[in-house]
């Protein structure tokens, strides 16, 4: 029912208390995607700064490999050592308390040159809208370190 004032415009009584939930709710959905983009990227760097550590430990589980006549000696990496240093890194860091079904992926290995890659794997779950994501979101982190002998 409109109700017509004296001018013969009709009241507009209660538009504006619509408008105002139109925008608080999606400034609440923009809140709440923020939230959630954050948490995403805060969660893949977590990863990637323990692949970091995991790629360091992997480097450092090198063999000296043959000089080959050279004054300098170089380092023989094998993607069994790298896997297992790797291993060893997350289990002392308790990193697999700390990450939702954190795995250490397929690229993990060595790199001709004494490289060592680590790839991670991990689910992440946004906050405020989990609902929608009840698997989370899987992240991947890459990361690489070489050691280097010198005299």
């Amino acid at each position: 029912m409109t109700v017509v004032t004296s001018n013969g415009h009709p009241r507009e009584d209660g538009q504006l208390s619509v408008l105002i939930l139109g925008f608080v709710l999606l400034s609440l959905l923009l809140a709440s995607v923020v939230m959630g983009a954050s948490a995403m990227y805060l969660e893949r760097k977590k990863l990637l700064s323990l692949a970091d550590g995991a790629a360091l430990a992997a480097a450092d589980s090198f063999t000296v490999g043959d000089t080959g006549g050279s004054s300098t000696p170089s380092t023989s990496l094998v993607d069994a050592r790298v896997v297992a240093a790797t291993g060893s890194y997350l289990d002392a860091s308790n990193a697999f308390s700390r990450h939702d079904q954190l795995a250490v992926a397929a690229g993990t290995g060595s790199e001709p040159g004494g490289t060592a890659v680590v790839v991670l794997t991990a689910v992440a779950h946004p906050p405020v809208i989990s609902f929608l994501l009840p698997e989370g979101v899987l992240i991947e982190a890459r990361s690489t370190a070489r050691s280097r002998l010198t005299q």
